[in-house]
């Protein structure tokens, strides 16, 4: 598919210059200029593996990154510049910048009230903080954009924040980064973005479309800075991307398997998965290595060797005797052999259980987040697949606007279309038995860049659900191997 031109794109969107602010916060700021002197001094204690670290760092917060915002609120982000890390000085100058996407369910992000930020999880009975504390520790500069979503409406009863709202504020974040990059502290041509589900998605996409120009008239409505929104490498888990594609991908993984209330309707079910098999034929996908073309049929394969079978063969070789033999009796489908794990992929598949009703995302009822992702000014939800709108209305053609809209959300789009993003570097990680969308989707995702040559680091997390992140650490030291001289 061709890219439309601005023009064209102004007319297809009816984009005017009118903005209504809606927040209470000021709506006045006239430039964009990073405010140097405006910060606090805050701690926290960060969890590593070689212990707890005291962290000092200024906090520049509620930080405007656009002149003509539609609400402060969610169109603003913080900033947390480390200055000390357990009393010892830290010089932030040239540290890769952690450009921290909160995004869940394509919700919006108040950045005022945000939610908690940095997590903490169990490794080896140790406490570890997450990779945005973990960046701090490691004198990182971390970026905290608020953004809207389909859940964002005004007083008036309209909304703002459906599609493509979300990565146009996230890409408008990242260029009041780059236009203060000799007053920001840290490294602006090493923006690394992070992100987890939908926050993964838009983390990828970031990534993924940097400088593209159907977001131009979109920026200059909301007045972000005439520079650009390239990044440098893209950190994303369980990326809930290709979204026109993911109920066929859903059905391929789960059709046959019952959800709590049973099996969903298998006609249906079959009809998604010949539209997945075109669908992965469609995009002439090679394999790792040697591997050849990535089909509906050779997936399975696939995903065992590369995928499930090193993930298992990690989790098993990992536990003690002990904890290996609890561990297989209680999963009998998973044979142990001469330290090498093997399945049946049906039997995993069955071990993960689904999740969703059909169709998985573009629900018939409208009432999922992905349909009301892509709802308009005055419509809370639309379908934005032919398979789920012809169910609905019997017409089957999308309206040209909402195409160009599910484009503009996908990562996948921009990197079939071999855009000219310079992101380089990739880590993909999900868990194993995460059934919030197909396995085929982050693999996808995977070869689409390796075959252009792209450096991915992918990996599934075993038995682990959605949102897992088992090895920040890791992730902190990849980000220091491809960014610090």
């Amino acid at each position: 598919m061709k890219f439309l031109n601005q023009l064209a794109l102004s007319q297809i969107f009816n984009i005017t210059s009118v903005i209504v602010c809606f927040s209470l916060t000021a709506c006045s700021q006239d430039n964009l200029t990073f405010p140097e002197d405006n910060f606090t001094i805050e701690s926290k204690t960060v969890y590593t593996s070689e212990g707890a670290k005291e962290v000092s760092y200024k906090l520049y917060k509620n930080l405007v990154y656009v002149s003509n915002p539609v609400d402060t609120d969610y169109q603003s982000m913080n900033i947390y510049v480390p200055v000390e890390v357990d009393g010892e000085a830290v010089n932030p100058e040239n540290a890769p910048i952690l450009f921290h996407i909160r995004v869940g369910g394509y919700f919006s992000v108040n950045n005022v009230k945000p939610r908690t930020f940095g997590h903490s999880s169990k490794e080896d009975g140790t406490q570890i903080s997450k990779n945005v504390d973990l960046a701090l520790a490691a004198g990182y500069v971390v970026a905290a954009p608020g953004c809207r979503g389909w859940d964002n409406k005004a007083e008036d009863g309209t909304y703002f924040g459906k599609a493509p709202a979300a990565i146009v504020d996230l890409k408008a974040a990242v260029r009041y980064l780059k236009l203060n990059a000799a007053k920001i502290p840290g490294d602006e041509t090493h923006i690394v973005s992070t992100g987890v589900s939908a926050g993964g998605a838009l983390s990828a996409l970031l990534g993924a479309s940097g400088n593209n120009e159907l977001y131009e008239p979109f920026l200059k409505n909301i007045g972000a800075a005439d520079t650009d929104d390239e990044i440098f490498a893209v950190t994303a888990f369980c990326p809930i991307t290709d979204l026109d594609h993911a109920d066929m991908a859903y059905e391929w993984m789960y059709g046959e398997n019952p959800t709590k209330e049973g099996l969903v309707d298998q006609d249906l079910s079959k009809a998604l998965k010949l539209k997945y098999a075109a669908y992965q034929q469609s995009l002439g996908l090679k394999g790792m290595g040697v591997y050849g073309t990535l089909t509906a049929d050779s997936y399975e394969e696939y995903l065992l060797e590369y995928y499930l079978y090193p993930s298992a063969n990690k989790f098993l070789t990992e536990l003690s005797e002990a904890e290996r033999i609890t561990y297989l009796g209680n999963n009998k489908w998973i044979s142990w052999s001469e330290d090498i794990a093997t399945f049946n992929f049906s039997d995993y598949v069955s071990h993960v259980g689904r999740m969703k009703g059909l169709p998985a995302f573009d629900d018939f009822a409208k009432k999922a987040p992905e349909p009301q992702l892509f709802g308009t000014k005055t419509l809370n939800a639309r379908h934005f697949t032919a398979f789920s709108q012809q169910h609905e209305t019997g017409i089957e053609d999308l309206e040209a606007d909402l195409k160009m809209k599910i484009n503009m959300m996908n990562a996948m789009f921009f990197i079939m279309e071999k855009s000219q993003s310079k992101v380089n570097h990739w880590w993909l990680r999900q868990g194993s038995s995460d059934n919030h969308t197909s396995q085929t989707v982050i693999a996808n995702l995977t070869a689409s860049l390796e075959n252009q040559g792209k450096e991915v680091n992918a990996f599934l997390y075993w038995d682990e659900g959605h949102g897992s992140d088992l090895d920040p650490e890791e992730m902190i030291k990849w980000i220091a191997d491809i960014t610090i001289k």
